[in-house]
C-alpha cells in the first residue's frame, strides 16, 4: 500500500512494532506454560511474577490489536481526524490560546509587564483623584462653615461622608466588577464622582452638600477599588513593587490638589472651584478606559458557580410552602456574603481578622490629621496660602518616599517575605506618635517637622497597606475580602471627623484632636505587632512539632517494604526487632 505523507509512514511503522512486540512476548508465554514443575521452581520467584506480568499484558495487547480497524479505514479516520484540527485551529484561534499549557494561562494571568505598565500609570492618575481628594476639602472647610453657618461638627461631616462612601460602596463594587469588569465600573465611577462635585456647586444648604458628598464618594469607590484589583492581576512577581508604585499617586494629589484647590478658591470662590474639579475629576473615565482585561470576558471568581446553587433551588422550590423558600433566600443570602464580602474570612482566616480589626481601628485617627490640619493652621494665625504650603510638603515627602519604598521593598530578597505587616505596624507607630508634635505646638517650623514625619511614616505604611493583604488572603478572594475591609473602614471614618469636630466644639482647642489621633493610631500599631506575632509563633511552633520526628518515630516500620510473594530469611543474630535483613529471595 502507498502512504502519501510522513505522518501516515510513522503511524504504519509504529503499529508494525507494536504488532512485533505483541508476537515476541506472546512466545515468552508460551514458553512459561510449557515449562514443568521442576523447571518452575528453580527459577526465582520474581522472575516468575515478572513473567506472568508480561505475559497478562501481552494477552490484553492481542485482545486489542484484534480489535483494531483495517489499515484502509485507520488511514481514513486519521485523515478525518487531522482535518477536523485543521478545522479546529483556523476557526477557533482564541479558545485556543484561552485552554493552552499551563505556562500560557499563567502568563495571561500576570504579564508583570508590557500593557501593565500603562494601567499602573493608569492607576496612580486614580488614586491621586479618589483617595487624596477627601483631604483637599480642608481648604475650603472655612469658607462652608462660613456659608451656611455651621458649626465644626456638622461642617466636618462633608468629608467624613465622602471618605465613607469611598469605602462603604465595596459590595456594590464588586458586584459591579464580576459583572461588568473593572473598565467599565472604573468609567462609571469617574463619571458619577464629576457629577457629584459639579452638583456641590449648586447647593443651598448643608444637608445639600451632604448628598452630593456622598455621590462623589461612591463615585470615588467605583474608580478606586477595581484599579487596586485589576493591577494585583497584571502583576505577580512585581505586585510588592507595583503596589508602592502606585501609592505615589496619593502623594501626587496630596501634594498638588491643596495647592490647585488654593488657587481655584482665590479666583473662582467654592463654588466655581467644585465646578471646575467636578471637571477635573472626570480624568477617571479616561483611566480607566485603558484598564483593559486580560482574558475577554468578565472575570469571575471561582466559587461564582458555588453562589448560583441558590438562585437555582430557589426557582425549583417556589412551590414548597414559605418555609423552604425563606430557606432557600437565607442560602441566598449567605451565599452573597460569602462572594462579595467574605464574611467567611473572618471566622476561617485569623490573619485576614487580626488585620481587619487594627487597621478599621487605625482609620479611625489616621485621616483626621489632613482634614485638620489647614483648620488647626489658620486657627493660631497661619496664612491659608502657608497652611495648604504645609500640605504641599506633605505630598512631596510622600512622592520621595513611596518610589523608594518601591525599589527596596521590591528586591529579590524581600519577595515572599513574611515580615512586611512588622514592617507596615512599625510605620503606622510612628505615624500615631508624630500627631503629640502637632498637638505640642502650633508654629510652622514645628508643624513642617510634623509633616515630614507624618508624610515619611505614612509613605511606607501606604506602599504596604494591600501588599499586606494580598499576602494574607488568595488572591481569588482579593475583591470580596478588600470590599469587606473598606466596608469597616467606612464606619470608622464615618465618625471620625465628626467625633473630632465635637471635641473641638466643646473644648475650642484643636490640640486635642491630635492627641486623640495619635492614641488611636497607636494602639492599632501595637496590636496588630502583639497579634501577629503571636500568629507567627503558633504557625512556627505546629511547622517545627510536625518536622521533628524521634529514631524511634523513624524506625517504626521496616527498612525495606517487601512484595507479599516474596520470601525472606532474617538474621535473629544480627537483626533488631524492628530491622529486617533480607538475605534470600
Amino acid at each position: 500500500m502507498r502512504f502519501n505523507t510522513k505522518s501516515e509512514r510513522k503511524g504504519r511503522r509504529g503499529t508494525e512494532s507494536q504488532k512485533e512486540e505483541v508476537l515476541r512476548v506472546g512466545r515468552m508465554t508460551q514458553v512459561v506454560e510449557d515449562q514443568t514443575p521442576a523447571t518452575k521452581t528453580s527459577h526465582c520467584q520474581r522472575d516468575n511474577a515478572l513473567l506472568w506480568r508480561e505475559s497478562h499484558n501481552a494477552a490484553q495487547c492481542i485482545k486489542e490489536v484484534e480489535k483494531w480497524p483495517p489499515e484502509s479505514e485507520t488511514q481514513h479516520s486519521d485523515s478525518e481526524e487531522e482535518n477536523q484540527e485543521e478545522e479546529e485551529s483556523t476557526s477557533c484561534p482564541t479558545d485556543a490560546m484561552q485552554v493552552g499549557d499551563p505556562a500560557e494561562r499563567n502568563h495571561l494571568a500576570a504579564p508583570d509587564g508590557g500593557w501593565g505598565w500603562v494601567v499602573l500609570v493608569a492607576t496612580m492618575l486614580v488614586l491621586s483623584l479618589t483617595l487624596a481628594f477627601p483631604s483637599c476639602i480642608g481648604i475650603f472647610y472655612t469658607d462652608l462653615q462660613t456659608e451656611f453657618n455651621a458649626t465644626n461638627t456638622e461642617t466636618s461631616w462633608v468629608p467624613a461622608i465622602m471618605t465613607a462612601t469611598l469605602h462603604a460602596g465595596g459590595p456594590l463594587c464588586s458586584i459591579l466588577v464580576e459583572r461588568f469588569g473593572c473598565r467599565a465600573t472604573v468609567m462609571v465611577g469617574g463619571l458619577l464622582s464629576g457629577l457629584g462635585m459639579a452638583f456641590s456647586a449648586l447647593a443651598r444648604t448643608i444637608t445639600d452638600i451632604y448628598i452630593t458628598s456622598g455621590i462623589t464618594g461612591l463615585g470615588f469607590c467605583l474608580s478606586f477599588q477595581p484599579s487596586v484589583t485589576i493591577m494585583g492581576q497584571y502583576f505577580e512577581r512585581r505586585r510588592v513593587f507595583a503596589n508602592a508604585l502606585s501609592s505615589t499617586g496619593t502623594a501626587v494629589g496630596l501634594s498638588s490638589l491643596p495647592l490647585i484647590s488654593n488657587a481655584l478658591l482665590s479666583q473662582f470662590g467654592w463654588r466655581g472651584s467644585f465646578l471646575i474639579l467636578g471637571g477635573v475629576l472626570l480624568n477617571c473615565c479616561v483611566c480607566g478606559a485603558v484598564m483593559r482585561p486580560i482574558a475577554s470576558g468578565p472575570n469571575k471568581p471561582r466559587h461564582s458557580q458555588v453562589s448560583d446553587k441558590p438562585n437555582n433551588l430557589s426557582l425549583q422550590q417556589e412551590t414548597k410552602g414559605l418555609k423552604d423558600s425563606v430557606k432557600t433566600a437565607l442560602c441566598g443570602f449567605i451565599a452573597f456574603l460569602h462572594r462579595h464580602m467574605a464574611f467567611d474570612l473572618l471566622v476561617s482566616n485569623a490573619r485576614y481578622c487580626a488585620y481587619a480589626v487594627g487597621v478599621t481601628w487605625m482609620t479611625l485617627g489616621c485621616v483626621v490629621p489632613l482634614v485638620y490640619l489647614v483648620p488647626y493652621a489658620t486657627h493660631h494665625n497661619i496664612e491659608i496660602d502657608c497652611a495648604a504650603f504645609l500640605m504641599f510638603i506633605l505630598g512631596l515627602v510622600n512622592i520621595t518616599v513611596r518610589p523608594t519604598a518601591a525599589l527596596v521593598l521590591g528586591m529579590p530578597r524581600f519577595r515572599g517575605s513574611s515580615s512586611f505587616v512588622y514592617v507596615f505596624a512599625g510605620a503606622v507607630l510612628v505615624n500615631g506618635l508624630s500627631n503629640c508634635i502637632c498637638g505640642a505646638s502650633a508654629s510652622f517650623e514645628a508643624l513642617l517637622v510634623y509633616v515630614v514625619i507624618f508624610g515619611l511614616s505614612m509613605s511606607v505604611a501606604g506602599s504596604l497597606l494591600y501588599t499586606v493583604l494580598m499576602d494574607t488572603v488568595e488572591m481569588s478572594r482579593f475583591p470580596s475580602a478588600l470590599g469587606l475591609l473598606c466596608m469597616l473602614e467606612s464606619g470608622t471614618h464615618l465618625i471620625g471627623p465628626p467625633l473630632a469636630g465635637m471635641l473641638v466644639d466643646h473644648t475650642g482647642q484643636y490640640s486635642y484632636v491630635f492627641y486623640a489621633c495619635s492614641v488611636c493610631v497607636s494602639t492599632a500599631s501595637l496590636f496588630l505587632v502583639g497579634f501577629f506575632y503571636f500568629l507567627d509563633s503558633k504557625r512556627d511552633e505546629k511547622e517545627k512539632k510536625n518536622s521533628t520526628k524521634t529514631l524511634s518515630d523513624l524506625y517504626q516500620k521496616p527498612v525495606v517494604i517487601l512484595d507479599p510473594d516474596c520470601q525472606y530469611v532474617s538474621s535473629k543474630r544480627r537483626a533488631s526487632g524492628n530491622t529486617v535483613y533480607v538475605t534470600s529471595v
